[in-house]
């Protein structure tokens, strides 16, 4: 049996009777880069190299069928972590997705159809066609309002890239919430560092602003494509919970032998009051043996050219708030 195949069917395909609903006063949060989650089809005469290579006739003879694979095994995972924290999250942020269509899919056609969740989507000006987007429970949240936000650097005309998504919310406890998700500049290619940069300014004058607004509430999560040390101007405005991880080592992506961490939760000081906490996960079926290196690195849907089955090169990451301290304020 191959292994994306024990992935779909070692799982349940049904959501269980209802995980126990965290209180009204708590929040469960996911961030995961899903590498390349691209439709099958080809949208438009127009589409770029990216997008037609992700075709069941381009150069990765992605199909249908793989698709598919890799959706239910993003469903699975989702309810492997609902399984093991009690909980479904309240938000779930992605990266790297192409299109709406996807994420419908996604919520459609896997067993996450019975978890209620939410789109939020924007198509973005990036290169290669891929956005960030938000899955949210619709019985848990309230959308209020949703936008994406623009990266442009008026120095860099050429320069294009995944806009900032943020939604605001009403949460359980009947106040206000703030959500943005991110996928920052990679840091190959010219220019990145000034490019990322430029992002996490735009980033910190979204935050800035909903605070001068009386926004407590704000979450700001995302791939940075950076280690949290290159991130200490925002981290004056926002606390950084991938801090501690990091300093023991952890990490959410293998890069020639080594873990980074570059996938993060950042959150407003009165979130980090109220107890707010970030763990990365490493999940047996995401995981493959490091060859070219010692231990273990994530499962990738391709190595190079070649299909290998998996989901992602990054691991998931979760914020949970949860405890007596009022959170909605």
């Amino acid at each position: 049996m191959k292994i994306i195949e024990f992935i779909v069917t070692a799982l349940p395909l049904i959501v269980p009777d209802p995980y126990p609903e965290p209180g009204r006063d708590s929040l469960f949060m996911m961030f995961w880069n899903l590498e390349n989650y691209f439709d099958w089809r080809r949208d438009t005469v127009l589409c770029n190299a990216s997008e037609e290579e992700f075709t069941s006739y381009g150069k990765k003879h992605w199909t249908k069928r793989k698709f598919m694979r890799k959706s239910l095994a993003i469903a699975k995972t989702v309810l492997w972590i609902a399984d093991r924290e009690g909980m479904l999250p309240d938000v779930i942020g992605v990266a790297e997705v192409e299109n709406r269509f996807v994420l419908e899919r996604l919520t459609g056609d896997t067993p996450l159809s019975k978890a209620g969740y939410g789109i939020i989507h924007y198509d973005s000006p990036d290169p290669r066609g891929i956005d960030a987007a938000m899955l949210y429970r619709k019985d848990r949240l309230t959308l209020r309002s949703s936008k994406p936000l623009k990266v442009a650097d008026y120095y860099d005309p050429e320069f294009h890239t995944r806009d900032i998504l943020l939604a605001e919310f009403i949460g359980p406890g009947g106040d206000s919430l703030a959500v943005l998700v991110n996928h920052h500049p990679s840091k190959y290619g010219g220019g990145s560092s000034g490019r990322r940069e430029t992002a996490l300014r735009r980033l910190k004058e979204a935050t800035d602003s909903m605070k001068a607004y009386g926004w407590r509430n704000i979450v700001s999560m995302g791939d940075f494509n950076d280690v949290p040390e290159s991130t200490e101007e925002y981290s004056r405005t926002m606390v950084n919970l991938a801090i501690p991880l990091a300093r023991k080592g952890k990490g959410t992506i293998k890069y020639s032998g080594r873990w980074e961490l570059i996938d993060m939760f950042f959150v407003s000081p009165s979130m980090a009051a109220a107890g707010a906490e970030m763990k990365i996960l490493s999940i047996p079926f995401l995981t493959v043996k490091d060859n070219a290196h010692s231990g273990e690195k994530p499962f990738r849907t391709y190595s190079g050219p070649r299909y290998s089955g998996g989901v992602s090169d990054h691991r998931p990451i979760v914020l949970k708030v949860v405890g007596e301290i009022r959170l909605f304020q």
